[in-house]
C-alpha cells in the first residue's frame, strides 16, 4: 500500500443533491477506511468554494465542471489550474419559472421548452422585466439558460443579463419576487414547486447534451503533490457511489440529506409521492458516469466561445480540455 502524502483533508461542498456521495462516504466511514480524516466544509456559494480551493484552504471540492476550463483560460479571474478525475453528476438541472409569471404569460405544463422560450423572449423584447438566475457564470446552468432562451430569440439570449445566486437562495429569491425564474439542481426546484412558488418548465437534458455537471476537483499542484491521497479519496467516493446506484432502500441516505439540511421538505412514498421517486431516481443516477470525458470540457469551452466571446481555436480547446482531466490516480475502486 502506498503511503498517503496527507491524511487530514478539508473537502468543500455546496448543499445540493449531487454532493450526496461525499456525505455518504463520510457517514459510512469510507474515507476513514482508506486512512483519511476528512472534514466536510459546507460553503455558502460557488464563488467562495472556488476561491478557497484555488488558494489552498480546501484540499478538494465538489465543483462545477465549467470551473475547470474557466480556471485554465483565466476567465475566473484567478487562473489557478484545476483538474478532476471523478464525475459526481451529469446534467440533472431544471429550469423553473414563477407560477405568477406562468399565469401572466399563459404558460402551461403541456407546452414545449421552445414554445415557452418564445413567450419569454417576446415578453422581454416588449420591455417586460423578467429576471432569471443561474448559480454561477461558468456553469452548465448558465449555458442551459442561454441555449433555452436562444430557442426563442438568439439576440435576447446573447445580451440578456442573468442574475447569479447560490443554489440554496433560489427559493427565497423567488419567494421575495427578486427573480422570476432560475436554473438549478435539485432539490431546490422541487422545494420551490411544493411551496407553490414556481413550476419546472424544462429539464436541462431537453436543451443541452449529457455533460458532466459536478466533479471532484483539486488544483493541479495539489494533485501532483498528493497522488496517493487523491487516489484514496476517489476510492472512498466510488464506494459511496456504488451504494447510491445499487441500494434498493435509500431511507438512510434520505435521512442523511435531511439531517444535512439539503432536503428541507416532507416528501415520502405517502406524501408528494411523484417528487419523492423523482429524487430517488436522480440519486441513483449519480453513479452512472464517474469518469470525466474530454468531450465534456470541449463542449463547455465551445459554449464559452459562443456566449462569452472567447476566441479559442479547435486545437486550443482540445489542449485546455485535456488539462482539465487528471492523470495521477486510477479508477480502480478496490
Amino acid at each position: 500500500m502506498n503511503a498517503l502524502e496527507k491524511t487530514d483533508i478539508q473537502l468543500g461542498y455546496i448543499p445540493l443533491l449531487d454532493c450526496v456521495a461525499l456525505l455518504w462516504a463520510h457517514h459510512q466511514g469510507y474515507f476513514a477506511q482508506h486512512g483519511l480524516n476528512v472534514t466536510l466544509v459546507k460553503e455558502p456559494s460557488w464563488a467562495s468554494l472556488r476561491d478557497r480551493l484555488a488558494f489552498g484552504f480546501l484540499d478538494t471540492a465538489h465543483c462545477l465542471s465549467a470551473m475547470l476550463p474557466a480556471a485554465a483560460t483565466g476567465e475566473d479571474q484567478l487562473g489557478i489550474p484545476l483538474q478532476t478525475s471523478l464525475v459526481l453528476s451529469t446534467n440533472r438541472a431544471f429550469i423553473s419559472l414563477s407560477q405568477q409569471l406562468c399565469h401572466a404569460l399563459n404558460i402551461t405544463p403541456d407546452q414545449s421548452p421552445e414554445d415557452i422560450s418564445l413567450k419569454i423572449t417576446q415578453a422581454i423584447s416588449n420591455g417586460q422585466k423578467i429576471q432569471l438566475a443561474h448559480v454561477y457564470k461558468q456553469s452548465i446552468h448558465h449555458y442551459c439558460l442561454r441555449e433555452w432562451l436562444a430557442l426563442g430569440n438568439e439576440a435576447v439570449a446573447k445580451h440578456y443579463r442573468l442574475s447569479t445566486l447560490p443554489p440554496p437562495y433560489m427559493v427565497e429569491a423567488i419567494s421575495s419576487h427578486l427573480i422570476d425564474g432560475f436554473c438549478v439542481g435539485e432539490p431546490w426546484n422541487i422545494q420551490a414547486e411544493l411551496q407553490g412558488l414556481s413550476r419546472v418548465i424544462a429539464e436541462s437534458s431537453q436543451i443541452i447534451p449529457e455533460i458532466a455537471d459536478k466533479v471532484l476537483a483539486t488544483t493541479h499542484e495539489w494533485a501532483i503533490q498528493h497522488p496517493h491521497t487523491l487516489n484514496a479519496l476517489q476510492k472512498a467516493i466510488l464506494q459511496a457511489q456504488s451504494d447510491l446506484k445499487n441500494s434498493d432502500n435509500l431511507d438512510a441516505i434520505w435521512d442523511l440529506l435531511e439531517q444535512s439540511d439539503i432536503i428541507r421538505f416532507h416528501c415520502s412514498e405517502h406524501v408528494h409521492v411523484e417528487k419523492y421517486y423523482k429524487l430517488q431516481q436522480i440519486i441513483h443516477s449519480f453513479a452512472d458516469h464517474s469518469v470525466p470525458k474530454l468531450s465534456d470540457f470541449e463542449w463547455i469551452l465551445s459554449q464559452m466561445n459562443k456566449w462569452e466571446d472567447l476566441k479559442l481555436e479547435h486545437n486550443q480547446i482540445q489542449a485546455i480540455a485535456q488539462s482539465c482531466i487528471g492523470r495521477y490516480i486510477t479508477h480502480d475502486s478496490k
